[in-house]
Formats: C-alpha cells, structure tokens, sequence
C-alpha cells in the first residue's frame, strides 16, 4: 500500500515523521513486556497535561535517564538521584513527576511479585484481550473508560501517582489493551489480524 493512500488515525499530525512511525508501528500493538511496559507508564504519568508529542520528543532522553527503564534500578534511585534529574534538559524537569517514577518503580515490582509479571496484573482489567473500538472521527474517541476508571483506581490503592483514569487510558491504548485506531485507519486490521493469529 502507498504512502499516499495510507489512512491512518484522525487524531494523528501527519507532518511530524517520528509520530507517524510512533502510530504506525507502537501505538495500539498489544505489548506484554515488563520492561516496555514500565517504559508506558513512566512516559504517560509524565505526559500528565502536557501533550503527547512533547513526550515523545524526549523519549530517548527518559531512557537515559531512567536507566533503560530497568525497574530494579530506578527503584534503587535515592533523594541524590532526584535533584540530578531536576538538571537533566532531557526530561520534564517536575520534581513530583520524576519522584513519582522512582515511586512507581517501587510499586511496580510489588505488582510482579503479587502477580507474577506486571502484564499478568495490566490485561486483567480487559478480560486478558483487546477491547476493538468503534471509532470514526475524532468525537468519538473516549478520554476515560470503566476499564481504565476500574485499573486506575486499583493503581491508586496500590500507591501508584500520577495515573490517573485519563492517563491510564492513555496507556491502555498505546499498549493494545484497547485498539483505538479508527475504523478507516490501515493499523486497525493489520494488529486486530497479527493478534488473532496467535
């Protein structure tokens, strides 16, 4: 198929290449990995009200900074840790965002250990299968769901911070617990029939 004729996503900028690639091989594939998934989680409660592409931008300056998103080790980060990051141009420099991670990381591996894998704990809270959405335009796209309010809140119980339902949600959609591409978007088909296949 042609680049020219390729429909994609009506929330997404097409003048900027790097959010293409982002939409076109990342967002939506359902990911089952700890490692990335950490990586999720640590971008979307960073991105908390900022836009998304502005995250996305410094995504290879959070790994850097957050140690390849090796949970073990930013779990080990101290107060030292912190006041350097609050340096590093490479990130957000918000001081609760960035405590928040390291906090995170703590709960995270809690999470595993209960669980098994962080992933185990995530995709129950769809039924340990993609949700498909029926989504046309831009309208449609929901910011919370029940599913993302349910996971959110148990992440709150569990002490998590700064993911919230709206946040979650977003998190849900990037890592495939929804398939939120349009019904028009080429991606849509392409993850629904690489899943299935499985």
């Amino acid at each position: 198929m042609s680049e020219q004729i390729k429909c994609r996503c009506p929330w997404l900028d097409t003048t900027k290449p790097d959010y293409v690639i982002y939409h076109d091989e990342e967002w939506g594939v359902p990911l089952y990995d700890d490692t990335k998934l950490f990586e999720f989680i640590t971008l979307e409660s960073a991105q908390a009200g900022l836009s998304w592409y502005t995250i996305l931008k410094k995504r290879s300056g959070y790994k850097k900074a957050f140690a390849n998103f090796d949970v073990d080790k930013v779990a080990q980060f101290t107060q030292d840790d912190v006041e350097r990051l609050m340096l590093n141009e490479g990130i957000v420099r918000n001081r609760l965002k960035i405590a928040a991670t390291v906090n995170n990381a703590k709960r995270f591996i809690e999470i595993q250990k209960e669980f098994g894998s962080f992933s185990n704990y995530q995709w129950q809270f769809v039924d340990n299968k993609p949700i498909i959405s029926n989504l046309n335009n831009v309208e449609d796209y929901p910011a919370i769901t029940e599913a993302s309010t349910a996971f959110a809140k148990d992440l709150k119980k569990r002490g998590f911070k700064f993911l919230g339902p709206t946040t979650v949600y977003a998190h849900m959609q990037a890592c495939g617990m929804v398939n939120d591409h349009s019904n028009d978007c080429f991606r849509k088909e392409e993850i629904i029939e690489a899943f299935s296949s499985k």
